[in-house]
């Protein structure tokens, strides 16, 4: 993996009359970070990581860790939905949690995992009856870690669908190393830090 700021080399040709070298160009990671960095709120970071993997807001969630459970800070209509235990061997963001690993997983239906989230409704009645069979298709999971290497929360980021095909493009490398970079933006906001 390279560094978040590591930049592409462009070649130095000159540009013009003027004889200036072409600006190096940022690579995605460093791009991502860019787009992520700044003081957002937990809402508006969301909204950058959907634009970011071109993806629907409801396919974008951030859950923070709290006694030794992962609560969701969004989407909001998981708030209330309930909390998923850390030592929980069914979900994936406990997996995460516990290993401090990233993962994708591109074929998420053959993968053994709890549904009980997926059955919440995130969408607005209008497109309920286009996604009423949608599900998760494809998924990213990120632990977010402080700088002493503590948990702090999960990012997951999915595609829905009624099957593979449907739910767009996998995931790549490059995906998820932009999704670990911005794990570690998201291990300064407020919403995961305080209790």
């Amino acid at each position: 993996m390279s560094s978040p700021d590591t930049l592409t080399m462009a070649s130095k040709q000159n540009s013009g009359p003027g004889g200036s070298a072409t600006a190096p160009a940022r690579t995605p990671v460093a791009s991502a970070q860019d787009a992520l960095a700044g003081g957002q709120t937990a809402s508006e970071f969301c909204v950058t990581l959907a634009k970011l993997f071109a993806v629907r807001l409801s396919e974008v969630a951030v859950m923070r860790l709290d006694h030794g459970l992962l609560k969701f800070v969004l989407p909001e209509e998981l708030k209330t939905a309930g909390a998923i235990p850390v030592s929980s061997s069914s979900a994936i963001a406990a997996r995460t949690a516990s290993t401090k690993k990233a993962e994708t997983f591109n074929n998420f239906t053959k993968i053994k995992h709890a549904r009980v989230f997926e059955t919440v409704k995130l969408i607005s009645p209008e497109d309920a009856e286009k996604q009423e069979q949608s599900q998760i298709q494809k998924l990213m999971s990120v632990p977010i870690l402080n700088p002493e290497n503590k948990v702090l929360g999960v990012i997951q980021v999915c595609r829905k669908g009624f099957d593979v095909s449907s739910a767009g493009p996998d995931f790549t490398a490059d995906d998820l190393e932009k999704l670990s970079m911005a794990a570690g933006i998201a291990a300064g906001m407020k919403a995961l830090t305080e209790t």
